[in-house]
């Protein structure tokens, strides 16, 4: 039975890492559902954040593997209730629709989005949340005539009191020992 797993790998930012990572997911035939590179708090250590769906032993066996690239420093593993997650949307929609009735303003307003820029011929809407708000949302402006939309992957924290920052140093104090 498969699922949802959420992967947090860090690791140095080398050239090549996310095709490695890419790599050893599609060899098991897993695909990405979301994929977000940052900087993490922790300075020249990189975030990726990818989101998959498979089983618990496909999971385990794929973040062992990636966690023996080199680059990598460390792979957490997180189901939907071990993570607090939103992604990002952004919707183009058209001045003259948008002026043309207060709809949807009243659409905006309902789903606490924001208007980010308003010119003559385009408005952009900004919506933070889960996939299924920015996409009930792509659904009620739809009639309206959207222009664009795009959509971040998953960005992430945990729920657990132990962070990176702390295995780090962990990991350098069993180094200088």
């Amino acid at each position: 039975m498969t699922k949802e797993f959420t992967l947090s790998l860090f690791s140095e930012n080398h050239i090549g890492l996310l095709n490695q990572v890419t790599n050893i997911l599609a060899r098991r035939k897993i695909n990405i559902n979301s994929l977000v590179a940052s900087e993490s708090a922790v300075k020249d250590v990189y975030l990726i954040t990818v989101v998959v769906h498979t089983t618990d032993d496909l999971i385990v066996k794929v973040s062992k593997q990636i966690e023996k690239l080199i680059d990598v420093l460390k792979v957490f593993v997180h189901e939907a209730n071990e993570i607090i997650h939103q992604e990002i949307a952004l919707y183009k929609v058209r001045t003259d629709e948008l002026m043309a009735s207060n709809r949807i303003e009243q659409i905006v307003r309902n789903n606490n989005a924001r208007f980010l820029e308003i010119t003559p011929d385009y408005a952009v809407i900004e919506k933070t949340g889960h996939k299924n708000e920015t996409s009930a949302l792509f659904d009620e402006l739809h009639p309206y005539g959207v222009l664009q939309f795009a959509r971040s992957g998953r960005v992430a924290i945990t729920k657990q009191i132990k962070e990176l920052i702390q295995y780090l140093e962990e990991m350098d104090i069993g180094k200088n020992k």
